[in-house]
């Protein structure tokens, strides 16, 4: 006789996702719950909304890429904490420190502590970018900007230890050298050292101040360029411990043959790749012909039904690929809210309201439906054994009231 508790995923699909686990509980005949608590595989969404929250704040303040109205805040938590298990916080440089010496430290690590202690794992973005760089940087010689920058890496790092220990060390480099469209004191310092020197100064600062860290390289280039300054890198004897990769479709859905591919060219590196930024519309598709997405910012850009049973077959298309593939550790989209989105795109899964689109509904379904082991009775085998088969990540096995946590990882699932 087996006691087996099984998920609805196809194996055959997502079978490098999926585990299992023999569980003891000592008794043959013994009636057992089991439920799953969380996914191994991040799950990830912008944290900006929920700041003013966590701070007890009755009014919104700018991060830099927007954030819903405080009057949504309560919704938008409950919301997001059906779905997600890794949240993302902004540290812009210039909003996160307008005034030098004057960090919006506090704010943050309370954001930070409010996600952790409901279990959510917590990156911060970014620790070195040349958009959004400080104005009061502007004038400085490259070695003072330098010093600055090395500075302020050590500070986040320390001042967030306990709470985040993922960053984005560094924001799209491959075009750092060459940015043009707005003054910045990052891009003559990235000149001067080069690309790879630009990265090892932010990841070799980042891990001198904490070994312990996990640091991403970022990047919205999916061009062969990207792929190079990898190799680069690499080859310099970076670390580098995941592969970041930008993914917002304003413009139309990839779809799976180009997302694969693109996913097969970065998994070459062997390392871990995160979907680092994520969206899709709701509501008309951007002109093709605009080059840079800040480019592209109009009065009015509405959610419509069309756009909303558009955007959920893209939603479920993409996080479908991107979960059968094994190289992919995470994805994180880039907002749940269409108040305050950026560049006023309709790309949450939410509407202006706070009611739920059905984005939001097709998500769902996956990650708390179709990969996920809802609370189950079962009764244990002549052993005293159950089995459990599903997504890798954390579970609870009850059996007379007491409560024993175990975890699944990721291999192959017994044979039948």
């Amino acid at each position: 006789m087996s006691a087996r508790v099984t998920a609805a995923a196809d194996p055959g699909r997502y079978g490098a996702r999926m585990g299992s686990a023999v569980v003891g509980v000592g008794r043959a005949g013994a009636q057992v719950t089991v439920r799953q608590t969380r996914h191994a595989f991040g799950f990830g969404n912008i944290g900006f909304d929920l700041i003013g929250l966590a701070n007890r704040e009755d009014h919104s303040i700018e991060t830099g890429f927007g954030q819903a109205p405080a009057a949504l805040a309560e919704t938008v938590a409950e919301r997001w904490l059906e779905v997600f298990n890794t949240a993302t916080l902004p540290f812009y440089w210039r909003t996160f420190e307008p005034v030098e010496g004057e960090p919006d430290t506090a704010r943050l690590q309370a954001a930070a502590r409010w996600f952790v202690e409901r279990g959510v794992t917590v990156k911060g973005h970014p620790l070195v970018w040349h958009t959004l760089a400080p104005q009061w940087l502007l004038g400085r010689s490259t070695a003072e900007v330098r010093r600055l920058i090395e500075a302020r890496i050590r500070r986040e790092v320390r001042d967030f230890a306990g709470l985040i220990g993922l960053w984005d060390a560094i924001n799209e480099v491959v075009i750092m050298p060459e940015f043009t469209a707005e003054e910045n004191a990052v891009t003559p310092l990235a000149r001067e050292l080069g690309r790879v020197g630009i990265v090892r100064l932010a990841f070799d600062t980042a891990r001198e101040a904490d070994p312990t860290l996990k640091l991403v390289l970022n990047d919205f280039n999916m061009s062969v360029k990207y792929e190079r300054l990898i190799e680069e890198c690499l080859s310099a004897g970076i670390r580098i411990d995941s592969i970041g990769l930008q993914s917002h479709m304003h413009q139309g859905y990839w779809g799976e043959e180009r997302t694969l591919e693109v996913l097969e060219r970065f998994a070459r590196f062997g390392l871990p790749i995160q979907m680092s930024e994520t969206s899709l519309v709701s509501g008309h598709i951007m002109p093709p012909e605009i080059v840079d997405l800040n480019d592209y910012q109009i009065p009015s850009w509405p959610s419509t039904p069309e756009g909303e049973a558009r955007q959920a077959d893209e939603v479920s298309r993409h996080y479908r690929t991107l979960v059968a593939h094994p190289a992919v550790e995470s994805v994180t989209y880039w907002g749940i809210t269409d108040a305050g989105a950026w560049l006023g795109a309709p790309i949450g899964f939410l509407r202006a309201d706070g009611s739920p689109k059905p984005s939001f509904d097709a998500l769902h379904g996956l990650i708390k439906g179709e990969w996920w082991v809802p609370e189950t009775q079962v009764v244990a085998d002549d052993n005293g054994d159950v089995v459990v088969e599903g997504f890798a990540g954390d579970y609870e096995l009850v059996v007379d009231g007491r409560v024993t946590a175990f975890s699944i990882a990721a291999g192959e699932l017994p044979t039948p």
